[in-house]
């Protein structure tokens, strides 16, 4: 059996190692009463709280005082570990400096002595770490926000570069209507008026305005200022309408344009502009590759299947020139480009959306010729099987 004098000594041993973390000043340490009461402090501490040696001697300084009303629960869940356990488990709360202002800290906490009427708490300032996070918050939102101005930019200036294509689209229903006018007329104008033709020629107003104001939404949509939040979206509809706008830009350039859709996919978890602008962007792109082709057919295939359990796979392949090992690795760099007048920002904005969403861009050969561009994104997390 030990002798008194060992165990003093082993406690005095274990005093003095206490004793140098607190002078050590590497954290912030306090010893105070389960009532709150502050009855000695590290120089560290009271340099982040703003108090002197001369506030912990006069007795009045504690920590409840110092703790804010919305943290008081943290700090009595905390108080009542130490009471059953011994220890608290380390929480985040904020201090009342001297001054009025707040400082961030991490605190632990154990009681000392046998009956745990004294805890020895290690406080750690958090303010640069919150600084840190803070800044690195706004810095992701100035780049959200940049990135959208340059989303924006392109799908402008996108959809200026088949303006003419579009303009076709829209003509077409309304020279159409103007037709369907003019049968409509003559039917009334015939002895008697033959009101059925009539009838059938308003219908097909009806439908042709449809058509023309249909076309006119979908670029509206596409180049609205503010997408909209991700929402629950069929993916095949949301590339039908990519398909309507860019099918006279596909028959100008012979290019034969077909989808292979897999069956039963579910919702995906998306905003539809910026998904749409994706797809706008990889069509172009096809078509304007294929169209530098002399021979062969110019064939553009958009395809979907389901990714594992939760994603879908988007891919568009067509039979242009293909990847080269020499631009393959910087396709998707910003402002890196192989068209005479092209800005180099479309595949880097486009792997930027898709990585916002949670999913992968990347690109492959085709054979015998051509390029796959492919990308996942995300079911709806209630409509995965």
């Amino acid at each position: 059996m030990r002798s008194l004098a060992t165990l003093h000594g082993e406690l005095e041993d274990r005093e003095a190692k206490i004793r140098r973390l607190v002078d050590a000043n590497i954290i912030g340490v306090l010893i105070s009463d389960l009532e709150g009461q502050i009855i000695e402090a590290n120089d560290a501490f009271l340099d982040m709280a703003g108090y002197t040696r001369d506030d912990v001697a006069s007795g009045q300084l504690r920590w409840t005082d110092m703790t804010p009303a919305e943290w008081q629960g943290a700090s009595e869940r905390a108080v009542a570990q130490v009471r059953a356990t011994g220890a608290c488990e380390v929480f985040e709360k904020e201090h009342f400096r001297k001054d009025g202002s707040r400082v961030p800290v991490l605190v632990g906490a154990a009681a000392v002595g046998g009956t745990r009427s004294e805890t020895v708490a290690f406080v750690l300032d958090l303010t640069e770490r919150k600084r840190a996070e803070t800044e690195a918050r706004e810095s992701e939102r100035r780049y959200r926000e940049a990135l959208m101005e340059l989303a924006h930019a392109n799908r402008v200036a996108t959809m200026g570069q088949f303006a003419a294509s579009i303009a076709h689209e829209v003509n077409q229903p309304i020279a159409a209507t103007f037709t369907n006018a003019q049968a409509a007329l003559r039917w009334l104008g015939t002895q008697p008026p033959d009101l059925e033709e009539v009838r059938q020629a308003l219908g097909r107003i009806g439908k042709d305005t449809n058509r023309a104001g249909d076309v006119i939404g979908r670029v509206r949509n596409l180049i609205k200022k503010a997408p909209p939040p991700k929402d629950s979206l069929d993916i095949h509809k949301t590339i039908r309408d990519v398909i309507v706008l860019t099918c006279g830009e596909a028959v100008k350039n012979g290019v034969s344009a077909q989808t292979q859709f897999a069956e039963g996919l579910p919702l995906i978890q998306g905003d539809r502009i910026q998904l749409q602008q994706v797809i706008l962007n990889l069509i172009i792109n096809a078509i304007e590759a294929m169209s530098r082709v002399g021979e062969g057919s110019r064939r553009l295939l958009i395809s979907t299947e389901k990714d594992g359990q939760d994603g879908v796979i988007v891919a568009v392949q067509d039979s242009g020139p293909g990847l080269t090992p020499a631009n393959h690795e910087q396709l998707f760099e910003a402002f890196y480009t192989t068209k005479p007048s092209g800005l180099g920002m479309g595949l880097s904005i486009c792997r930027s959306i898709i990585e916002a969403h949670g999913g992968r861009f990347w690109a492959t050969a085709n054979v015998p010729r051509g390029a796959v561009f492919q990308f996942t994104v995300p079911t709806r997390p209630d409509s995965a099987s």
